[in-house]
Order: structure tokens, then C-alpha cells, then sequence
């Protein structure tokens, strides 16, 4: 199952996904975490001293391998980020994607791979989602199941919405502040995910009362799932000390639950996940793709191509 947290810059969508993925893997359950955020910041709040290798710096490599021999790719280098798997090409499992050579284990058991921060060649010339096509691509080819979880920390905010890798999720958390810039996101991403079937829920954050979760309750609405407390833990860890789950407090050790509950009881779509794969790509071919790599790429798009197991 993939589930993406989202949220306004500082909401701590970080610390939730990161919490989140680690309160999966305490019961036994594997993890792949994926750091998709332009403030590359979850290695961090993991515990690991270095970034994994960026995935950016492996697109082509990611390319050969995913159109395997698909006769609608006829190179490496006329696959986009949204070009949609077909026959023939290397479909990735759960296992295939945490065996990523890119990809590292943190203490805690979990494998984490990131799009990279900006370089130097980057600065003044480059969007931030060329960096994250590595990701789209990643998703658009895995079959993944029950049991099996896939964790993203997004961009901030509504920036989410510049690619289709929004939608590429069974759900997805957007973490909101009790104050009116967080529901304010809320409502952006509400609106825009609500065109395409997203299954979006909300996540309060640094609650300090009774009052801040009715603030929540009047602005969301039924979306609100649950919230997490002010917590001196989460403070602690976020300053660098160490914490263990049983360091959290109960309430917010019940709310990592509730967020698990409700994605293991969300169906998985794998009709809409392939009509999707093929909007997207058809809007960016004409949108820059075909301009950019000199051909039709509507005729990567296999008709016949089934998607999910």
C-alpha cells in the first residue's frame, strides 16, 4: 500500500511520515520510505548521519531498467516521468524496489531512498520535479500489495499538484497546524485532489487542546481522521535525542494506529491507477514531451496493458 504525506512547510508532515513508517515497522511489517520533498530532511529525522545516494543521479540507469524491452520505448532517453509501463516492460515488486542499490536501512529497519537536494548545476536553471520524476517512475512500474508498505513525504503544499505523482497513492494524509495558513492548504489540495479521485485525510498536528481540535473540526470537517498532540518527545527527537516509540505519549502512539488502520482498510484501484497513468502522460507529452524528446510519445501508451498483479 503507498501513502503519501503532504502538508504546508513546517505542518511536520516529516516527523508524521517518519513516525508513521517506523510505527509500521515496529509490528514486523516492511517499510519503504521515500523522501520526495524539496527540503530533504527525513534521513535526518531517521537517525542516518548521510543522505542516500539521490535517486536523481540514477535516472538513466532507472529508465534502462524499467523499459526492459517494451517495443512502444525505443530508448532510455524517450522515457518521461509519466511514460506508463506496457508490455515487456520490468515491472518492479515491493522487494525490487527496497533492493534498490540506492536505497539505505536505518536503525529502525526501514529502507529509505531520496530524490536529492539541489546541486550546484541546479541552481537558477532547474525545476525541483525533474528530481522527483525518479519517483513517478519508480511507482508507475511497482506492484505492490497488503502487508507491504511504501511511505512518501511530499513536496510542501499545493506544489504537490505540478506532476501526476499526486496521484499515484491508496492514500494520502495532509498533516495540518490548527491554525488558518494550515486548513488554508487543506482546502487547495481538497479542492484539486477532489477532480481525481484522491482518498485524502486529514492529520492534525501540534494540538494543545480541546480548542485547536474544534478550530480542526470546523475548517475540515468529517476529513479530519485524527490528530497528534503537542508532544515533547517529537520535540526531542527533532532536536537530534534519541526516541523510541514508547517514548510517545498514548495519544499520540493511538493516532499512528488510527493512520494505520484506515490505510490497510482502503481498496487498492488499480483501474484508476492506470486511466491516471495515461492522463498525466498524454497532458505532459503534449504539454513539453514531445517537444522535448522529438517524438510522439502518446504512442508509448499500450492499449492492452493490464495494471496490478
Amino acid at each position: 500500500m503507498r501513502v503519501a504525506f503532504v502538508g504546508k512547510g513546517g505542518s511536520g508532515k516529516t516527523t508524521i511520515s517518519a513516525l508513521f513508517a517506523r510505527h509500521v515497522a515496529s509490528q514486523g511489517d516492511p517499510v519503504v520510505v521515500m523522501d520526495a520533498d524539496i527540503n530533504q530532511h527525513l534521513a535526518l529525522v531517521l537517525g542516518l548521519d548521510a543522505q542516500p545516494e539521490p535517486l536523481g543521479a540514477h535516472l538513466a540507469e532507472i529508465k534502462d531498467r524499467l523499459r526492459g524491452d517494451n517495443p512502444l520505448i525505443a530508448s532510455a532517453e524517450t522515457m518521461v516521468k509519466t511514460t506508463p509501463p506496457g508490455r515487456g516492460s520490468r515491472l518492479l515488486s515491493f522487494d525490487d524496489l527496497a533492493a534498490l542499490d540506492y536505497a539505505v536501512t536505518t536503525a529502525h529497519g526501514l529502507r529509505l531512498l531520496a530524490t536529492g537536494p539541489f546541486d550546484d548545476d541546479d541552481l537558477g536553471v532547474a525545476c525541483y520535479h525533474s528530481k522527483v520524476g525518479a519517483v513517478e517512475l519508480l511507482l508507475n512500474h511497482l506492484v505492490d500489495g497488503r502487508g507491504e508498505y511504501v511511505v512518501v513525504d511530499m513536496t510542501a503544499g499545493s506544489d504537490s499538484f505540478a506532476s501526476g505523482l499526486f496521484t499515484r497513492f491508496d492514500l494520502t494524509f495532509l498533516v495540518a497546524e490548527p491554525t488558518r495558513q494550515g486548513v488554508g492548504v487543506y482546502r487547495q489540495y481538497r479542492d484539486h485532489a477532489a477532480k481525481y479521485g484522491v482518498a485524502l485525510a486529514v492529520v492534525g498536528n501540534k494540538v494543545h487542546g480541546p480548542s485547536d481540535v474544534e478550530f480542526l473540526r470546523e475548517h475540515v470537517g468529517d476529513d479530519l481522521l485524527t490528530w497528534m498532540e503537542h508532544s515533547s518527545a517529537v520535540r526531542a527527537m527533532e532536536q537530534g535525542r534519541h526516541l523510541t516509540l514508547d517514548d510517545l505519549e498514548p495519544a499520540n502512539t493511538d493516532a499512528l494506529a488510527v493512520l494505520r488502520k484506515t490505510l490497510d482498510e482502503q481498496e487498492k484501484d488499480w483501474a484508476r491507477f492506470g486511466r491516471q497513468t495515461a492522463e498525466f502522460h498524454l497532458r505532459n507529452a503534449r504539454a513539453w514531451g514531445n517537444a522535448r524528446t522529438g517524438t510522439d510519445l502518446a504512442g508509448q501508451i499500450d492499449p492492452d496493458f493490464v495494471y496490478g498483479p
